[in-house]
């Protein structure tokens, strides 16, 4: 039987770009396993857990991610990265679709996996989301922000 660290390994080959293999993936967790995109409140379950890879390889083709730190503790492995790639497809928000911008992002992140006989029941991705909405060109909106707590137009402060 692999070891836990192999099938995480596994699980990281089959989610690049170059690979993209969303059955193959989905064959490394259990049947009611899930997979949680923590800064996003997004959670795939079941045969919904190759969604989060495609989703995300329309967005970022040459998906990679670089694997810098990894520790299998019993049934955890943890594991800091960074999610690199080139934005060229249209990125979903609730307002409408970013257009590709041609950008690189790399993007720190860490990962919590948990394992149960060999399988992968959770897989907790905490991404810095606001890295990498920067990073392709959408930084906060700070000033809608104000004007929506304050009840209409903030006042002027000269920066945008």
């Amino acid at each position: 039987m692999k070891s836990n660290e192999e099938i995480v390994r596994e699980a990281y080959r089959l989610a690049e770009g170059s690979v993209l293999d969303g059955p193959g993936f989905r064959a490394l967790f259990t049947e009611d396993g899930s997979f949680h995109d923590m800064p996003n409140a997004q959670s795939f379950r079941g045969d919904e857990i190759p969604l989060a890879l495609t989703g995300l390889a329309g967005v970022f083709p040459d998906i990679h991610r670089e694997l810098l730190e990894l520790h299998a503790i019993g049934e955890v492995v943890a594991v800091e990265l960074r999610i690199q790639g080139t934005h060229l497809g249209a990125f979903p928000t609730p307002i409408g679709a970013i257009p590709p911008t041609g950008n690189r992002i790399d993007v720190p992140t860490a990962d919590l996996w948990y394992l149960r006989d060999g399988k992968i029941e959770r897989f907790h991705c905490y991404n810095s989301a606001n890295v990498l909405l920067a990073q392709i060109g959408a930084g906060p909106d700070f000033r809608s922000a104000i004007e929506a707590a304050a009840g209409g137009p903030a006042a002027p402060t000269g920066r945008g």
